[in-house]
């Protein structure tokens, strides 16, 4: 018996970001849709063939997408709301854009669907959108059409597809909340039948169906209709049923019935015991195995891994070895990056790298020789004695923080009383959330300083000049709590990375977290800490400018965490303290300049949540500390605010509540205000701004929504405890666009305000 490699995913953005730029040239009328769709191949097939010169035995066909894989599934079943669709109920390109940005190129321009995370990942996603006689049919060819591309190429493919019920978990009801979402199988199951038939006319034999709900706690109905879904598509191609961020074992009993000739278990986010998985899953099965990390960059334990598989190939005869996850979240080639240390790259596998590994320990086993896995691991090895690694200092520090390191003087309701005599701003407050549009000038002023085209003085003097520019901006729209717009900031996590110590960085580690959105993820490869000052200067600049309160920006340890790359030697809870301890200096320090305000964002505080709710309380507890720990070093009339976007609050409100922070802006706009009447349930004490427009669509909110808008918050929240301000930050959106939207925002407010006056 030999064993097969393959994974489940390869990013799709382009190793030079590709994807991102034509998008954006089609967006702006640059590219036609020829060219668009011209440069999608020209990536799919350059991706394929990396795949094939790595040693893979499968291609990996269907994970191509031009926004995101979830929005593919509702293209792929037809299931366009009514607003998103084309006057004469085609479907095209235009369709899936207007879906996830509200506007296309041509066509009408309408709310965008709304958008969240993918499970606890970085990632975004556009979610489905059912009404109880929602329609289905077979409407968006790509998948066939891509493998049809991938089999002229002369591949051995295994073609990807998002699973029936996972789609259906992951949507929402639009209206009549009365019917069950499941009653819509008997619609998708055909077109899943329908395409398994297409594939197996092309003589495929595998399909990978990726069923990633069945690590989360499951309702025993939902369960129950994965037997009937696969049975029903059992027998016209070979089933791989692809499980991952999570274990399976809580539902292994059911997952063993099912009608599929794969399971694909992940072992790297999952704590399940692979001996006893594999003495429970039918031996008639084959079993893949996720033992190389689809979202992270450290190299595997190749050796240790050896030793596991070795062990269980003695009792299965089916057996290949697998990515824990798609490769969507791993930058692409490590060959890219020329200026990271010879020592420090040597830890690290990018998606190529990692498709290589899988390759050497399938050759590896089938061999039964380890000589060429013991050469890859010795950077491994030699990382433990590595000095860049542990800081001795850093170590105490942890260990000697207290309980009252973490509590304001205060309750919220006493702080509340002195920060309006100290501050004073009006009922209402209108603020943003931190950045201002980042323009191509921008962009290009801090290249020339990164590559010393010029000097550290004429770049402060140019990033302070574009700070006045967002002064400026603000106070002739009237708004009244400022920023300083972050023009020298590339990514609110990247930026922060650079300034502290115990991180490293690509400069091509690009990876997609929605649409044309990329980030660059720091690396944190060792103990973490502050050795200078990161905003005092620009914050004290901007605050020179206006007599408005400026709000010092950060973005918050949890979030710096979990949009990096973490180092898995140490727990994520001791590399939250770590981080937190280096901002909290950072807050004395802003608050010792005159700084009244100062936003600690931590959006990322609900995708760290465990998927398993038995793991809840102990996350939470953790993450929220570290942001107190951040944050509570402040006098009472100092005034804290975090931010948080795109995932299900809900299921933290809790956690929100326990960070005490005194006002909490939210995403909110595409999620029709449902938030806010759960918020209202919950009674939660403290301000809060709710998202008044979208800010990833380019349509710019009219005054009349905006008011709208308003008045309906107001029946929710208390005029007291109400802050205007957009969803998220601006530095998407172009300067014209960012002042419309802004003036109208501040215009609304100021009409709502002579009323309630």
């Amino acid at each position: 018996m030999n064993i097969l490699s393959h994974i489940l995913g390869f990013p799709r953005i382009g190793v030079n970001r590709e994807l991102k730029k034509a998008q954006e040239n089609y967006w702006q009328g640059k590219y036609n849709k020829k060219k668009l769709l011209s440069i999608g191949y020209k990536l799919r097939k350059k991706h394929w063939k990396k795949q094939l010169s790595s040693g893979l035995d499968f291609i990996t066909v269907g994970d191509f997408s031009w926004y995101d894989h979830v929005l593919n599934t509702t293209m792929l079943l037809g299931n366009i709301p009514d607003r998103h669709k084309n006057y004469d109920n085609s479907i095209d390109i235009d369709t899936l854009f207007r879906i996830a940005r509200g506007t296309a190129p041509t066509g009408h321009s309408t709310s965008a669907s709304e958008m969240t995370k993918w499970f606890n990942t970085n990632y975004h996603y556009i979610v489905p959108e059912f009404k109880k006689d929602q329609d289905f049919n077979f409407s968006w060819s790509q998948i066939i059409e891509e493998v049809d591309e991938a089999l002229s190429l002369g591949y051995i493919v295994k073609p990807v597809i998002l699973g029936p019920l996972t789609y259906l978990w992951l949507g929402k009801k639009t209206e009549n909340n009365s019917f069950d979402v499941l009653d819509l199988l008997k619609k998708i199951v055909p077109i899943y039948i329908y395409i398994l038939k297409e594939f197996k006319k092309r003589n495929i034999e595998w399909v990978q169906i990726d069923e990633p709900i069945l690590v989360l706690d499951l309702p025993k109905n939902w369960l129950k209709k994965f037997y009937d879904v696969y049975k029903l598509l059992h027998g016209t191609i070979k089933i791989l049923l692809t499980t991952y961020f999570g274990s399976i074992s809580h539902n292994i009993k059911y997952i063993n019935d099912f009608f599929v000739d794969g399971i694909h278990i992940d072992l790297i986010h999952g704590d399940d015991n692979i001996f006893s998985l594999n003495s429970k899953i039918s031996q008639k099965k084959t079993l893949s195995l996720g033992i190389i990390n689809g979202r992270n960059v450290w190299k595997s334990n190749l050796d240790n891994w050896f030793d596991v598989i070795n062990n269980i190939k003695k009792s299965r005869n089916k057996l290949w070895l697998g990515s824990s996850c798609s490769l969507l979240h791993t930058p692409i080639d490590l060959n890219y990056e020329k200026k990271i240390d010879s020592e420090t790259k040597s830890w690290f596998s990018f998606a190529i790298q990692k498709c290589e590994e899988l390759s050497l320990l399938r050759d590896s086993l089938n061999s039964n020789n380890k000589n060429n896995i013991e050469d890859w691991v010795k950077p491994i090895n030699a990382r433990e004695l590595s000095t860049k690694v542990n800081k001795h200092l850093v170590s105490e520090r942890v260990q000697s923080i207290r309980n009252n390191d973490l509590k304001r003087t205060n309750t919220y309701n006493s702080r509340y009383k002195l920060q309006n005599k100290k501050i004073k701003l009006p009922i209402l407050p209108t603020t943003t959330i931190g950045s201002f549009p980042q323009t191509k000038e921008i962009r290009n002023l801090r290249m020339d300083f990164k590559k010393g085209v010029i000097n550290q003085e004429l770049y402060d003097k140019k990033i302070r000049n574009e700070i006045k520019k967002n002064i400026k901006i603000q106070e002739k729209i009237d708004i009244d709590v400022l920023v300083h717009g972050e023009p020298e900031r590339n990514d609110m996590v990247e930026y922060f990375g650079e300034k502290l110590n115990g991180f490293t960085f690509t400069s091509n580690g690009w990876v997609q977290s929605y649409g044309s959105r990329c980030v660059k993820p720091p690396i944190i490869i060792g103990d973490i800490y502050r050795s200078k000052p990161i905003t005092i200067d620009y914050a004290k600049y901007a605050q020179s400018l206006t007599k408005k309160p400026v709000k010092g920006m950060l973005t918050g340890p949890v979030t710096i965490l979990f949009w990096s790359f973490p180092r898995e030697d140490i727990s994520k809870k001791i590399i939250a303290k770590q981080i937190a301890l280096a901002l909290r200096d950072e807050v004395l320090d802003l608050e010792n300049a005159g700084i009244k305000i100062i936003q600690i964002d931590e959006p990322a505080l609900r995708e760290g949540l465990p998927l398993r709710k038995n793991k809840w309380k102990s996350y939470l507890k953790w993450s929220v500390d570290a942001f107190r720990l951040s944050s509570s070093v402040v006098k009472d009339e100092t005034q804290i605010h975090t931010h948080m976007c795109y995932c299900e609050f809900s299921d933290i409100m809790n956690a929100i509540v326990n960070l005490d922070a005194d006002v909490i802006t939210l995403e909110t706009a595409r999620t029709n205000i449902e938030i806010l009447e759960k918020i209202k349930n919950f009674q939660y004490p403290n301000s809060i701004g709710p998202g008044i427009y979208d800010i990833h669509s380019p349509n710019i909110p009219k005054k009349k929504e905006i008011l709208i808008l308003l008045n309906k918050y107001l029946k929710i929240i208390s005029k007291n405890k109400l802050w205007v301000n957009p969803d998220c930050g601006l530095k998407t959106r172009s300067v014209e666009e960012t002042i419309s939207a802004l003036k109208n925002m501040v215009d609304a407010t100021k009409n709502i305000r002579k009323k309630i006056n």
